[in-house]
């Protein structure tokens, strides 16, 4: 009895913890608030098959869903990710599964020839630089990771920094502990000012 409710208290202490680190990682590194035009740029990941795998769908649905309502027409989709088979890119699969499976009819770009998360931040920057606010969609790691990259190419643009709709209480919580344990690998590489800050 003893033994089951201790594992009980401890996985809850990890789903909470998971839970907390994620929301703090949406929400480091976040500048921005004001103007009306905006990006959201959706970073893909490894996709060898011809159809868009669950992360890459999950993403997307975490893109659309943070486009303002009432924006919609200011608002353009970056979806950003090169080639990974011969099956196409993963920005033109992510597009694909946008607009035939979310019906989304907004605004859609293609950056297709990243194969990195600092050739994503760099090659999306020229899309970047006319609207007033940026959101990065992807998993709240993965997504601090690139707008501390972000703040490191262009500096300038860092103050448009908002944060996009890719942590929500709930979801995906059996796996965040799991998450949190791989983004803390994946950030160890930020600087001691931005580590401090996702922390």
């Amino acid at each position: 009895m003893r033994r089951s409710t201790g594992l009980a208290i401890a996985g809850a202490a990890a789903l909470a913890w998971g839970e907390w680190l994620n929301w703090r990682w949406s929400r480091a590194l976040i500048e921005g608030s004001g103007g009306t035009s905006e990006a959201v740029v959706v970073l893909g990941y490894r996709n060898p098959r011809p159809t868009p795998n669950s992360i890459n769908r999950w993403r997307v649905r975490a893109g659309v869903r943070s486009v303002a309502p009432d924006n919609t027409r200011d608002t353009r989709v970056i979806f950003s990710g090169g080639e990974t088979s011969s099956h196409g890119t993963e920005a033109q699969l992510m597009a694909d599964y946008a607009k035939s499976a979310l019906g989304f009819d907004g605004i859609v770009v293609l950056e297709d020839q990243s194969t990195t998360t600092w050739e994503n931040i760099t090659n999306v920057i020229p899309l970047l630089e006319d609207v007033d606010r940026i959101k990065i969609v992807s998993q709240p790691a993965h997504s601090l990771k690139a707008r501390a990259y972000l703040r490191r190419q262009r500096p300038d643009l860092a103050g448009k920094l908002v944060r996009a709709d890719d942590y929500r209480f709930g979801e995906w919580t059996v796996v965040k502990p799991l998450l949190a344990l791989y983004g803390l690998w994946k950030l160890r590489g930020l600087t001691t000012d931005q580590r401090k800050v996702s922390l």
